[in-house]
């Protein structure tokens, strides 16, 4: 996620230099104050800061140029605000007409309920306690789907966290060489787990555990860990790399861990 939605200051500074990069090279700080909605002179500080990182660079009095890294800077951020965008706009809120819901407990056409995501998948609950709002178009009992619209607010939700598991290769031991009672231990509370790679798909099975998927592992668990879910990828090694590069491209946390035995 980016770091201008968890934290005022970087939105700020996200914001100034934009402002700065729209309105190079001559630069008013009374207009970008005006803009951003800050005092004269914190954009002053905050222009000094980015000077100091190196994101701008001075030409005189009131004469300022985004420099690369500024650019590549302001390029990351916007670029990972667009990803949760299209996450809150797509997948948590879904067409903005109607989407369908799991009903917590028996609802009536023109209820308003309050709408959550647990394990990935929105639900909805009678009454307008929720950050979040909308109207059942359709009747349901508890447990069954039902046909929500008129959405409004911002569903609270916490992105998860992918946990990579790396498995040596068959060559090397595969799954014979790993640790199961820490695989096991790691594997216990995830919502969802994943398999790249024969070796890994042997390892879960001699823990009892079946993956959800053994292809395209890594965008799987990437879009659940966007939806809220923790994940677990057991990855052979030789695959552990195409695993975290998918999981970067989609701004999502993760670890690595290795369960040699």
């Amino acid at each position: 996620m980016s770091d201008a939605l968890s934290d005022k200051r970087t939105a700020t500074r996200f914001r100034v230099l934009a402002e700065i990069a729209e309105r190079q090279p001559a630069v008013s700080q009374g207009e970008i104050a005006a803009a951003v909605g800050i005092t004269s002179q914190a954009v002053s500080e905050y222009i000094r800061a980015l000077d100091e990182d190196g994101f701008v660079t001075k030409d005189g009095r009131s004469r300022y140029r985004v420099t690369k890294e500024g650019v590549e800077w302001l390029f990351q951020e916007a670029k990972a605000l667009r990803r949760y965008a299209d996450h809150v706009t797509t997948d948590v809120l879904g067409d903005v007409q109607e989407d369908a819901a799991i009903a917590t407990d028996d609802i009536e056409a023109g209820e308003v309920v309050s709408l959550s995501i647990e394990q990935g998948l929105l639900r909805a609950t009678p009454g307008d306690a929720g950050p979040a709002t909308g109207t059942a178009t359709t009747d349901a009992a508890a447990g069954t789907d039902v046909s929500v619209t008129g959405f409004e607010g911002i569903i609270e939700m916490e992105p998860g966290v992918v946990t990579v598991v790396q498995v040596p290769p068959a060559r090397s031991g595969g799954s014979r060489a790993i640790d199961h009672d820490q695989l096991r231990s790691i594997c216990t509370s995830a919502d969802l787990i994943t398999a790249a790679g024969v070796e890994a798909v042997v390892s879960l099975q001699s823990i009892d555990r079946e993956p959800a998927v053994t292809v395209a592992a890594g965008s799987v668990a990437a879009d659940a860990a966007a939806r809220g879910m923790e994940c677990v990828v057991v990855a052979t090694i030789d695959a552990v790399g195409r695993i975290t590069d998918t999981l970067r491209d989609g701004d999502v946390t993760y670890d690595v861990v290795t369960i040699d035995d």
